[in-house]
């Protein structure tokens, strides 16, 4: 079967798939942070306008997607936290947290919009399991992450030196990086080629996903 028979194509089958990865609570909570995300795009450009048609496939599925490179070695699901830089209007972060309520889900924004949509959405969400820090990742207290997402955060290498202080042997990074992902880690240094694979998009055939081996 080809990548593009796997490819999540309309809003209805993204839908299904986000849903499909949590309880029906989750679900319910994908649906509000939807509206939410809609409404608030009225106000502050969050996404752009054109991706609101295709809101399931371009960012909700998209983020949902990052689930299926995890598994319970990564320690997510027994305490380890999940940090997400530059969460802009929660894309993946809150997209994690609702889908995984076991896990611990940080989400880190400099921009202080952005930050007040984020705290408005883990209050009428109920995420518990949610933390927003509204500050610059070099100004956040380091603690050990399991995973490290970022979805248009910074540069690959960038990234690994600001997240750095958060990373350790065990911590798997997630980053999607859309139609420059090959491009982006065939241009590193050797050694963190090494360090880095990359997965094919389930909403674009031709993005990828930059995942540490």
């Amino acid at each position: 079967m080809s990548q593009q028979d796997h490819l999540l194509r309309t809003e209805d089958e993204a839908r299904l798939y986000a849903k499909g990865l949590g309880d029906d609570k989750a679900g319910e909570r994908l649906e509000q942070y939807a509206s939410l995300l809609l409404d608030e795009n009225q106000h502050q450009n969050l996404i752009s306008k054109p991706s609101e048609a295709s809101l399931w496939v371009r960012h909700i599925a998209d983020s949902a997607q990052l689930l299926e490179h995890i598994n319970h070695a990564s320690g997510v699901d027994d305490g380890g936290h999940w940090l997400d830089l530059g969460s802009g209007p929660g894309l993946p972060g809150l997209i994690i947290s609702i889908l995984r309520p076991e896990m611990t889900v940080v989400l880190v924004e400099s921009r202080a919009r952005r930050v007040e949509f984020l705290d408005h959405c883990v209050s009428e969400l109920g995420l518990g399991n949610c933390t927003i820090i509204g500050e610059r990742l070099e100004r956040v207290e380091p603690f050990d992450a399991r995973v490290i997402s970022a979805r248009a955060f910074a540069p690959l290498e960038k990234l690994l030196r600001l997240s750095s202080p958060f990373s350790t042997k065990q911590t798997r990074y997630l980053l999607p990086k859309g139609r420059s992902a090959s491009h982006e880690l065939e241009k590193a240094k050797p050694s963190i080629r090494s360090m880095f694979h990359v997965k094919h998009s389930l909403t674009d055939a031709d993005a990828g996903i930059i995942v540490s081996k």
